[in-house]
């Protein structure tokens, strides 16, 4: 669990302190030999309102506000929604990475909205995380508001520290996916929501 707490943490009401944001993008600069004249005059007050405002804005956010169950009585059916575009920045290197997310779920007595799932992705992703944490985070999420049969995350993503430092790769990407549930008792099942998560992606790559 411990690995997980920085993305999974919320900070209390009011953590996010501007000026000290700004005190420390100050000393960055300072630390990379550039001051604060001239062109980056305003960069450390931009640069800390684009993280709290922004990309850190996950943690104002709570997942249980987010997936709100609909009355109406679920059919035997499989949900999924596919091409979820979401940005999330590293922990270990403070680098972006970004992609999509394929979110599916059998229902066990909830529905939720299909924009839902969508908003619950953004909660977790505008955190700091890493790309398997935060298919976790977002199970965790569908789990707790709609107490599904079963529940599926298909994440891939492109990695700044892959393509602008360490290996230099910018073509690679990175593809995780988590199920649980019916999905890991239950072959047949488990291979009609692989089908539903995937069937986006095959799309996206014939048109290109």
């Amino acid at each position: 669990m411990g690995s997980r707490a920085s993305g999974r943490a919320r900070p209390p009401e009011g953590a996010f302190d501007p000026v000290l944001m700004e005190k420390g993008i100050r000393l960055f600069l300072r630390g990379i030999g550039q001051g604060e004249d001239g062109v980056l005059r305003k960069t450390p007050k931009l640069v800390a309102e684009a993280w709290r405002r922004e990309l850190l804005a996950g943690y104002r956010e709570e997942a249980s506000k987010v997936v709100i169950p609909l009355p109406e009585r679920p059919p035997e059916a499989l949900v999924a929604v596919r091409g979820i575009r979401f940005v999330s920045i590293c922990r270990h290197h403070l680098l972006p990475f970004q992609g999509t997310a394929a979110v599916g779920y059998l229902p066990r007595h909830h529905l939720a909205g299909f924009s839902s799932l969508a908003r619950l992705v953004d909660v977790f992703a505008r955190r700091l995380q890493i790309q398997e944490d935060l298919g976790e985070d977002i199970l965790d999420g569908l789990e707790s508001s709609l107490a599904p049969r079963g529940s599926a995350c298909l994440l891939r993503a492109t990695h700044q520290c892959m393509t602008c430092r360490g290996a230099l790769q910018p073509g690679a990407r990175v593809t995780t996916l988590r199920m649980r549930g019916i999905f890991q008792r239950n072959s047949k099942r488990r291979q009609e929501m692989l089908m539903l998560l995937q069937d986006r992606a095959r799309g996206e790559r014939k048109t290109r």
